[in-house]
């Protein structure tokens, strides 16, 4: 059995972060990583206490709004605000940080991660705009869009 590359291991870790999504229309999980050492993690859902989408039904799909499109009407913090909140409130700075995530990031995350002065970004699905390309060049953050990774688990047994 041959060993799985970092990148797949931390895009694996993500894609099971997402798992705990409220979201009823995309799962997204996110993991910051700096010297392969996990530092917070988000996945996308309504805000601590409160009811979410699973409970209440989905607002954009109710209002017919397509992805990508009217952020605001929406109950979900994104799987890339919740690892900068988690981050924050445990006193752990992303500067200089891998962000894994399973979806590129919407403009309004990808402003946020520049702003939290991450160096890279990782993903293996693309979400439905691409505004953040140039703004990620133009901040110096690299990033890449591999194959999915297998989503089995390998055991030895």
């Amino acid at each position: 059995m041959e060993r799985i590359s970092v990148d797949d291991y931390f895009l694996k870790i993500a894609a099971v972060v997402a798992e705990r999504s409220t979201c009823r229309r995309r799962k997204v999980g996110a993991v910051a990583v700096r010297d392969k050492r996990i530092l917070a993690t988000g996945y996308n859902g309504a805000p601590a206490k409160m009811k979410d989408c699973l409970e209440l039904g989905c607002l954009r799909d109710e209002n017919n709004i397509p992805s990508g499109k009217m952020h605001e009407i929406c109950r979900a913090i994104h799987a890339e605000q919740n690892v900068i909140i988690q981050s924050s409130l445990h006193g752990v700075s992303l500067e200089n940080s891998i962000v894994y995530c399973t979806h590129t990031p919407c403009i309004l995350c990808a402003k946020m991660l520049v702003n939290a002065k991450i160096k890279s970004f990782i993903s293996f699905n693309r979400y439905s705009e691409d505004s953040f390309v140039e703004l990620f060049k133009s901040a110096g953050i690299s990033f890449k869009v591999l194959e999915k990774p297998e989503s089995k688990i390998n055991f030895l047994e």
